[in-house]
């Protein structure tokens, strides 16, 4: 009987306690709370939870400054950029190779196939662009021609632009073209260094060996684009007269239109003209397709209703971009004959401008009716072509029995250098010189 008491009592006492232990529960909150942030801190310091997502350090949030430190490169986007297209895609100690755009409009895919084999090296790159005014036909053998061509099969190095685009003369379209052309060539390949445009009435005065060999001993920042400023009449007639291309918008080629109204020069930026025909860097045409400034995009915006905007888009943002200004060498490299006065187009040459092109020491030459005669004594006299290309160090075939040198290639950095390369040579000496230099964008 007494130890069933003692069992009643332990129940009621245990019952008692248990009842003050887990009655009573305002404790359960911070100690749930002192386990939750311990479990954080503890992870914060084993896995590194608040570690920046970067990689870099930590950012002292508690600083907070909008004035730019001497040495803050790194705090912006601009300079990552500048990094990545200054960085270096491949040794400047190899021969540098050229990108072409050569381009035409109706009727000028024979010429175009033409001027092609004439600049033909296996270390360029080329685009061909046949305008939307050329009939479907044309445009498909063109394709075909360069598809069939077992050299430019093997190689890889010749394109088609499959997209035709309508390109009025004097007009932004021609300017929106080449900057498609430029940006293919920018993600289509990586080693070019210069960026050259000729149409189908344009041909070679040196052969590619020449014209590489030559190249090949001159700084790769220099950007060929004869300029000067815009002043007197043409000030008064491409800059304050608002032009109308409408090949921007219709589907049928027809001239530059202009409204009745006239718009005041710009103050932002200073206005330059001069030849269509270029020879600039991959570093500026980076500059213009993705460049880190807005300056490029606001002067293309700009020449969307300027008149003959080809011959001033280029010109105006090297000469208002610091960072190209002294790469600009006045000259497009091109023997052109003019009436005096010039008129708005230049004169056919012929075989009696044969030999004021050779002394000109340019390596090309404009404008040339189809299948002149003179073209046949360039392609015998100068670049010894008497096949589909103008031969060099590379084409190590026999030329026996009238066979392609060509078919069999050799090593695509050699080349056999010839009198054209002592003339273009001679023509660089003086475009070069400390007095020539002085015109720069001025």
């Amino acid at each position: 009987m007494s130890i069933k008491k003692a069992l009643v009592s332990m129940r009621k006492n245990g019952n008692s306690h248990s009842g003050r232990l887990f009655g009573d529960r305002r404790w359960l909150i911070p100690f749930f709370t002192s386990v939750l942030v311990f479990l954080i801190l503890f992870s914060s310091a084993t896995f590194g939870v608040f570690t920046s997502s970067y990689g870099g350090e930590e950012v002292p949030f508690d600083i907070v400054s909008y004035k730019r430190p001497e040495n803050s490169n790194g705090y912006f986007v601009e300079s990552d950029l500048k990094k990545w297209f200054n960085r270096s895609r491949y040794s400047e100690l190899e021969p540098p190779r050229l990108a072409y755009l050569i381009s035409g409009t109706k009727g000028d895919s024979q010429r175009m196939m033409r001027t092609l084999q004439a600049v033909y090296h296996p270390r360029n790159q080329y685009i061909l662009h046949l305008d939307l005014e050329a009939p479907p036909r044309e445009r498909l053998m063109l394709g075909v021609y360069v598809k069939s061509d077992l050299t430019f099969q093997e190689v890889g190095n010749v394109r088609v632009m499959a997209q035709s685009n309508l390109v009025t003369y004097k007009g932004p379209t021609m300017i929106a073209c080449t900057l498609q052309a430029i940006a293919i060539m920018l993600r289509e390949s990586l080693e070019w260094d210069w960026f050259i445009n000729l149409s189908a009435s344009d041909y070679p005065l040196v052969t590619q060996d020449d014209l590489l060999h030559v190249f090949s001993n001159l700084s790769r920042n220099l950007n060929f684009i004869e300029h000067t400023r815009l002043t007197g009449w043409k000030m008064k007639s491409r800059a304050k007269p608002i032009a109308i291309d409408p090949g921007l918008y219709l589907s049928k080629k027809s001239d530059l239109s202009l409204t009745t109204q006239r718009r005041s020069l710009p103050t932002s930026f200073k206005l330059f003209t001069g030849s269509a025909w270029i020879m600039l860097t991959r570093s500026f045409l980076e500059h213009c397709i993705m460049g880190w400034e807005n300056l490029p995009r606001t002067i293309l915006m700009y020449y969307t209703n300027f008149v003959s905007s080809p011959e001033g888009y280029f010109h105006t943002v090297i000469c208002n971009t610091e960072e190209f200004q002294d790469t600009a060498i006045g000259h497009d490299l091109h023997y052109i004959a003019w009436d005096n006065p010039p008129r708005q187009h230049p004169l056919s040459l012929t075989m009696k401008d044969f030999d004021k092109m050779v002394k000109s020491n340019a390596p090309f030459a404009r404008k040339f009716a189809r299948d002149d005669p003179v073209l046949d004594k360039i392609d015998k006299e100068i670049l010894n072509r008497t096949s589909r290309f103008a031969p060099g160090a590379w084409c190590i075939g026999s030329s026996g029995n009238g066979s392609d040198p060509c078919s069999v290639r050799g090593n695509y950095s050699q080349f056999r250098p010839g009198p054209g390369a002592e003339r273009l040579q001679e023509l660089l000496q003086s475009l070069l010189s400390e007095d020539f230099r002085k015109k720069q964008c001025s």
